[in-house]
């Protein structure tokens, strides 16, 4: 497993729940690379957050996971927020500001490294610049592209992470052709209680989710990605093998709370200063 060199790269945030008073470091990419670190991999993660506050914090929880510090870049600008509501598990975004964040594409000599790395997963809200050169030099790769199932050309991305309809009597089918028809050549459908779908074009596989007492539903998706990149695309187990590894993960994320296991920490009055505008209005 350490010979696998894997990189994460693109969102970061900070997560703020108000109903709770605490915060907690996530995002997609930066979730799946602390998720391939605690799995035993030679994982890194590629990602940018602006000079201030906050940008503090989310590089001191990058240490503290144990990923190198030194692959975080540090740009004029905010760093990514997102303030939510949460209740029995569940939550409600009031905010979401991407920052710096977005359109994010690694430094030169960063992007040298993707070229010699085993696996590259993109977080969400990736940019189209950086998709494009990935395909063109070859390097292998994956893209969550959530709910944002239109935003980009997939023509030539190997595989496709999407959030699908967690309603058990709307079809998947649709989904996945609409994805397929923008280029993916490998599709994994999750839907939260529902389960995920494997699509790689000769079948459909179905996994369901596993029934927990949910904490927070923060990170389970992307556990299921980091989990089932490795399981299935380096390690060689069939599609259906992999999802039910995967779907563990997902399952075990949600007994604690943020994306990762980490601590909590109190929201500092000086952020709730900062966004009281959007809070107050948010919260009407």
């Amino acid at each position: 497993m350490a010979a696998m060199r894997l990189i994460a790269v693109g969102d970061n945030c900070l997560d703020v729940y108000l109903s709770k008073n605490s915060m907690a470091v996530g995002g997609n990419a930066l979730n799946v690379a602390a998720q391939w670190h605690r799995q035993g991999c030679d994982a890194r993660y590629f990602g940018v957050v602006g000079k201030d506050a906050e940008g503090d914090v989310i590089a001191t929880a990058i240490e503290a996971i144990g990923l190198p510090g030194a692959d975080l870049e540090r740009r004029d600008g905010a760093t990514a927020v997102t303030l939510l509501l949460e209740q029995d598990g569940d939550r409600r975004f009031l905010l979401e500001d991407l920052g710096v964040g977005r359109n994010y594409v690694p430094s030169p000599e960063r992007y040298a490294a993707l070229r010699r790395a085993d696996w590259v997963h993109l977080g969400t809200n990736s940019s189209a610049e950086l998709i494009e050169r990935l395909i063109e030099d070859r390097i292998r790769f994956s893209i969550d592209v959530s709910t944002a199932h239109l935003s980009l050309d997939l023509k030539g991305v190997p595989l496709v992470f999407a959030s699908g309809p967690d309603e058990p009597h709307v079809p998947v089918e649709p989904v996945i052709a609409a994805l397929r028809d923008r280029g993916a050549a490998r599709i994994v459908l999750t839907c939260g209680p529902r389960g995920a779908f494997f699509d790689d074009g000769a079948e459909l596989v179905h996994v369901p989710a596993q029934a927990v007492d949910v904490v927070d539903t923060c990170g389970a998706g992307d556990s299921f990605i980091a989990t089932f990149i490795v399981a299935h695309l380096l390690k060689g187990m069939d599609a259906g093998a992999a999802m039910r590894l995967a779907t563990d993960a997902a399952a075990r994320t949600c007994l604690h709370e943020g994306g990762f296991p980490q601590r909590l920490t109190a929201i500092p009055p000086w952020l709730l200063r900062k966004y009281a505008d959007e809070i107050s209005a948010a919260e009407g």
